[in-house]
């Protein structure tokens, strides 16, 4: 039976030398398909294009079996970096991790 819900906390700088460990942890994550992931940016200073796109890797993963992925706590200095790259329209995005998991 597939796990119901999912928390992965992530924090500091989310760069080219980070984003390698994140792919191995959400992988690990995506191994139980559950069906709610949700990636809680709450302590994430910076992220750049090679942590945007292992976001995306892990979202288009936990959609092909159906499951549904969203982001939590975007820090103020995040967010422009999301919006700038048109992701908050493709990243279902919450104020923080609870608002996430109430939304089935």
């Amino acid at each position: 039976m597939p796990v119901q819900s999912k928390v992965i906390p992530l924090e500091g700088e989310i760069d080219l030398h980070i984003s390698p460990r994140i792919t191995t942890t959400l992988n690990a994550a995506l191994k139980a398909k559950p069906r709610n992931l949700v990636i809680d940016m709450g302590n994430v200073s910076y992220i750049d294009s090679s942590g945007l796109a292992v976001l995306i890797e892990a979202m288009q993963k936990v959609e092909k079996y159906g499951g549904r992925f969203a982001l939590a706590g975007l820090q103020e200095n995040v967010k422009p970096i999301f919006e700038i790259a048109r992701l908050d329209q493709v990243f279902r995005i919450y104020l923080d991790v609870d608002s996430a998991l109430s939304r089935e």
